[in-house]
């Protein structure tokens, strides 16, 4: 008759061991989620983009983390590229204050970026005596379009949108965050960007 009490007690106590278990692994599985999704978000952050420079070498923007960017697509042959000018005058202005520009070289605007990286630098700092990053070639729409510029234009950006031409202009602050967005006929120089870059130079 003990036998029997004791097995009875022993089936009856099974399920609440394995609810215990059940709910263990539930949490094991989502705390692994949780670590994962925040693995990717931190991948997706602008600066941890794998990036190549004009020479070819393997970088990022991390390295201008917590200073103001300013990101434009570049091309040598658009009716827009005397702005090279305009962007190295700003960038000259106030890099001392924590201002990086970027150009991007692109060619999905009727071929107007057709060269090498070895053609687009020496045209770059030969006509316009460019010092500020540049990057090697990349899409900025598309089904190709770059990680940055899905960072940049995607769905989740806060200015979406497909870039319309050569020299659109993104600036994003010392948080990371993408605080303006500017077409390619507003020049690098004019009040509108100059405003904006001291403003987001300004912020903490």
């Amino acid at each position: 008759m003990e036998k029997g009490r004791t097995a009875i007690l022993h089936l009856t106590a099974r399920p609440v061991e394995c609810m215990v278990l059940a709910m263990k692994i539930m949490l094991i599985l989502l705390a692994a989620f949780m670590i994962q999704g925040c693995v990717l978000h931190a991948a997706d952050s602008l600066y941890d983009i794998p990036l190549k420079d004009i020479d070819g070498k393997d970088t990022s923007l991390k390295a201008y983390q917590g200073q103001v960017l300013l990101l434009v697509n570049v091309a040598s042959k658009c009716g827009f590229t005397p702005q090279y000018k305009g962007l190295e005058a700003i960038y000259q202005k106030y890099s001392a204050q924590g201002l990086v520009v970027c150009g991007f070289p692109c060619n999905q605007f009727l071929s107007q970026e057709p060269g090498t990286e070895a053609d687009i630098k020496e045209f770059c700092t030969s006509k316009y005596n460019v010092t500020f990053p540049m990057f090697s070639k990349l899409e900025v729409n598309g089904a190709h379009r770059h990680p940055l510029y899905v960072q940049l234009a995607g769905k989740d950006s806060p200015f979406p949108g497909n870039i319309k031409w050569n020299f659109t202009k993104f600036l994003i602050g010392r948080d990371g965050k993408i605080v303006a967005r500017f077409g390619s006929s507003v020049k690098p120089e004019s009040a509108e960007v100059t405003k904006a870059i001291e403003a987001a130079l300004a912020a903490k």
